[in-house]
Order: C-alpha cells, then sequence, then structure tokens
C-alpha cells in the first residue's frame, strides 16, 4: 500500500487552500451589517456585460436579457448606501465646531464610510450600473452631496441655498476630489507603500487627519 504524502510537501500543500482562503478574507472584509457581501453579490451578476444606451442585451442561449430588474436592484441597494452615507458624514461633527473643524469632520466621515463599506461605497459611484431617475436613490444621492455641499458653503461664509458661482463650485469639487480620492487611493491599497515608509501606528486615517488639519486641507 502506497503511503500518502507527508512532509514538508504534504504540509505546503495541506496549507495553502487555507492561506488562499485569509487571502480571500483579506480582500473581502465584510460590514458588520453585510452589505459589502451583498453589494458584491448584486454587482457581479452584471460582470461582463457592458453597459450601453439600451436596457436589454443577446443572452448565451439568444434569448433576449431583460437587465432593468438588476439595474433596479442596484440602484435601490446604492440608495441605502447613500443614505447610510449621508447618517456617516455628520456622524462626527460636533455642534459647537468651527466651519473648518466642521468640514474635516466630514472628511472624515466620508473616508471611514468607504473603508468600513468598501463594496458598497464602489457600487454607489458606478453611475453607468444605476438609474438615478428612481426618486430613492435620487433623493438620498442628493441628500448626501448636500451636506459636503453646504459644509464648504458655511466654511465659505456662503449661503448653502444660494445658486452657485463658479467659485463655490470649484472649492466643493476641490474638497470632494481630496476625501473621493483618498478614499480611493486607499481601497485600492495605492497608499500602503507610503504607510510602510512610516513610523509605526501611522495608518490611512492618521494620514488623512493630517492632510485635513494641515495647510493643504484648509479648502
Amino acid at each position: 500500500m502506497r503511503a500518502g504524502p507527508s512532509g514538508p510537501q504534504h504540509n505546503r500543500m495541506h496549507d495553502a487552500p487555507e492561506q488562499e482562503r485569509e487571502r480571500a478574507g483579506d480582500r473581502q472584509r465584510p460590514d458588520e451589517e453585510g452589505h459589502h457581501g451583498v453589494a458584491m453579490l448584486a454587482d457581479c451578476v452584471t460582470v461582463g456585460i457592458p453597459d450601453r444606451d439600451r436596457q436589454r442585451r443577446e443572452g448565451e442561449n439568444g434569448q433576449q436579457v431583460d437587465r432593468a430588474p438588476i439595474r433596479g436592484l442596484l440602484s435601490e441597494l446604492a440608495a441605502v448606501g447613500f443614505a447610510r452615507f449621508g447618517a456617516a458624514l455628520v456622524a462626527g461633527v460636533r455642534e459647537d465646531a468651527t466651519p473648518k473643524a466642521r468640514l474635516a469632520a466630514i472628511g472624515h466621515g466620508y473616508v471611514t464610510f468607504a473603508q468600513q463599506n468598501p463594496g458598497l461605497f464602489l457600487l454607489m459611484f458606478r453611475s453607468e450600473r444605476l438609474d438615478f431617475n428612481r426618486p430613492a436613490l435620487r433623493t438620498a444621492a442628493q441628500a448626501a452631496f448636500g451636506v459636503l455641499a453646504r459644509a464648504v458653503g458655511a466654511h465659505r461664509e456662503a449661503r448653502s441655498d444660494a445658486p452657485l458661482t463658479l467659485s463655490q463650485a470649484a472649492q466643493i469639487t476641490a474638497a470632494w476630489s481630496l476625501v473621493h480620492g483618498f478614499a480611493m487611493l486607499m481601497l485600492d491599497g495605492r497608499l500602503k507603500p507610503l504607510i510602510a515608509r512610516m513610523r509605526d501606528g501611522t495608518d490611512e486615517m492618521a494620514l488623512l487627519a493630517a492632510i485635513l488639519s494641515g495647510p493643504k486641507g484648509q479648502l
């Protein structure tokens, strides 16, 4: 009878699946309420199906595939995401905060939401997969954007409900670009080389705090 594999080679073969599962877990850490997993599941349904003007596509069996229900599902999921996102933006804002501190707290909330809900966050900004004509999604997205716009307006002592000037629009875009760009760099792992070069205990959120509190973060 031939003996089964043993020794270092067997251990490596045995450990490989476990190590792969651990790596997969690191790449797909769901948030505590499971929205990440649901978002990624819904998102995977449409992988490989390009978005064009038409909503119907040719299926593998030659039949027409109606993508409207999938688009609707993703849109409703994104609406829930934007509602939670808006709450997260103001969660750390103190009532007595200065305009600058308020803007920094909102920026921190923006990136924290992305960090804790990566799949949902990415889905929310996949415009080609969503239908922003749906009232729930449009309302939730506008409300979340309004939090950031009003914070920038308060910081510049401008009425938040007034029509935007070019200068005000530029300030809102600059603030949005800073936090959204940071969030995307973080989710893509692009900040890890920088973090690795800093002293122990420094992470992405500490780097963000330094940006928001420094001269370049005064948007």
